[in-house]
This record gives C-alpha cells, structure tokens and sequence, in this order.
C-alpha cells in the first residue's frame, strides 16, 4: 500500500451517561473528513478500546463508515496481551472492511523480543488486512527492538509502525534499516514534524482531534513544500507548544475530550472508569489555552 501515508486522527470515543454518545461521533467524523487528513483510527488508546464491548466496537465501525466516504481510511485498533485475542479482533475489523489494523506491543505480561516477533507474526499470518505494529512502551511497559522491528518489516502484511516513543535517533534507525516501503509512522505530536521531515510516512494524532485542518497543512509543507516552507511549518507548530503540553497533563484522552466538549463538538467529556474527567484547574488552564490560540471564540 504505496500511498498508505498522511495524517490520520487517533479519534476519541464519546460517552453520555455510560453509553457511545453517536450524535457527537457524528460531528467529530464529519469535522474530521472535513479537514483534508487521510483518516482516523477508530478504538486505539485515544478512543479507550479496553472499555469497550466487542458490540460497541462493531457499531462504531459500522457507524463512522456509514458517515465517511471509502477513501477515507479507518485503521481499527486490534491489540490485545493474547495473541489470539488480537487475532480474532483482526479478524472481526477485517469483516467489517477496516482498512488496516494497529496492535500495540501486549502490555502487562512483557514478553521477549521473541516473543514480540512471534506474537506479530501470528497475527499477520492469520490477517486479511494490513498490520501497523504500535510501539508505545510508556503506556505498555515493553518496546520494540529495532532488531525486532526490521525482521517484522519483512513480512508483506506488516505494512507500518506507529512509533510513539518520541525518539527521533530510534525513528531514523528504522527508516534506515526497514527501507522506504515500509511505513513510519510518528505518534508522538511533539516530535511528528521532525519525524515526517526525516523521511517518516505521516501522524497518528491526537491534537489533531483539535485542529485537523492545520496538522493536514503542515503536513503537506513538510512533504511537499520548499525549504522555506519546512522551516515555517517548524516555526508555526511551535505555538502548540502549551497546548501539547495540557494535552498531556493528565493521561490521554481525558484532556482532548474536555478540550472537545469546551469546542462544543462532544456533548460530555465523560470517560469509562477507572479514567476520569479533567481536574477543574487543568480545565480552565485548558479552557485559557484554546481561547489564546483562537481556538475559541
């Protein structure tokens, strides 16, 4: 998949009084495909996956792909710390024509690389769509090697990787080692810029929840634009500093949805437990933040 690339929004889940809030989805789907970015993964960290019902999970699909056009692409994130269960998420993603799947490194049992590679394996073996590996070791406890990550690259349904350590050395060895096929993703919005202008593949995103117009922009200077216009898109990212910052002031995604119901875009910023809403002072740090960027009015 030669054009799998671009920016692709880690899309949240909204919930009204325990339950997926669908008119909300609806309005940020549409802002969404609006913007010009290239998709949006569905049930990744960002959408709170491990709270979610396998019901819940096929009517999302089902729901966001009745409201987008098919050239907008919906990856579906697949993990799970069993690798059978990852396979028969897979599965059930690719029946309801996901366009790829994303599997996080299996958190909490922490195997080996071996293990890592076996666990992959397997569940490409048994795919009928594209696989983005996910390395994410703040959130899950294990990483990837990049060792590990060039004798998966080999694998044709192993298309990608969302690397989200920030680490731009690391991204660079394995856009060195994985070659220009293979599909490097960042996921980290502090360092994505960087990492598009060294060669990577695109963003999966969560400020651009927020801002999608402006990210699909940027994104273009980096890939397509002169020097001048590469250093500008550097230049204008900066004053998202503070906003990157709050985003993460407490665990992703109970920022972004406050930042959300404050755009008026989801009707609640409420979350699953054991996730809970944002703490009153880091909302109104928040709430200032949008309004300095112009964000709101």
């Amino acid at each position: 998949m030669s054009d799998f690339k671009g920016v692709y929004t880690a899309l949240v889940t909204p919930f009204q009084n325990g339950e997926v809030d669908f008119e909300s989805l609806r309005r940020i789907v549409k802002f969404q495909e609006s913007a010009g970015i290239s998709g949006c993964v569905l049930m990744g960290t960002t959408g709170e996956t491990p709270t979610l019902t396998d019901g819940e999970r096929q009517e999302i699909f089902s729901f966001v792909r009745s409201e987008t056009g098919e050239a907008f692409r919906l990856i579906v994130g697949t993990s799970s710390f069993c690798t059978r269960k990852a396979i028969e998420l897979t599965s059930s993603a690719a029946k309801w024509g996901a366009d790829a799947a994303m599997v996080v490194t299996p958190y909490y049992n922490k195997p080996p690389q071996r293990g890592l590679i076996h666990h992959y394996l397997e569940i490409a073996k048994n795919s009928s769509i594209p696989i983005l590996l996910y390395n994410c070791p703040s959130r899950t406890g294990v990483s990837l090697d990049v060792e590990s990550i060039e004798v998966l690259s080999r694998n044709p349904s192993i298309i990608g990787i969302k690397e989200a350590t920030g680490n731009l050395e690391f991204a660079k060895e394995i856009i060195k080692r994985c070659g220009p096929d293979f599909k490097v993703f960042s996921g980290d919005d502090a360092s994505w810029l960087q990492l598009v202008g060294m060669g990577g593949h695109g963003v999966i995103s969560v400020i651009s929840n927020l801002i999608p117009i402006k990210i699909a922009i940027l994104y273009r200077y980096m890939t397509s634009g002169d020097a001048d216009e590469k250093r500008q898109a550097l230049k204008e990212f900066e004053r998202y500093r503070e906003l990157l910052s709050l985003l993460t002031i407490e665990t992703n995604p109970i920022p972004v949805k406050m930042a959300l119901r404050l755009m008026g875009f989801i009707e609640s910023a409420e979350l699953r437990s054991p996730l809970v809403s944002l703490g009153e002072e880091h909302a109104d740090l928040l709430e200032q933040e949008l309004r300095s960027l112009g964000i709101l009015h």
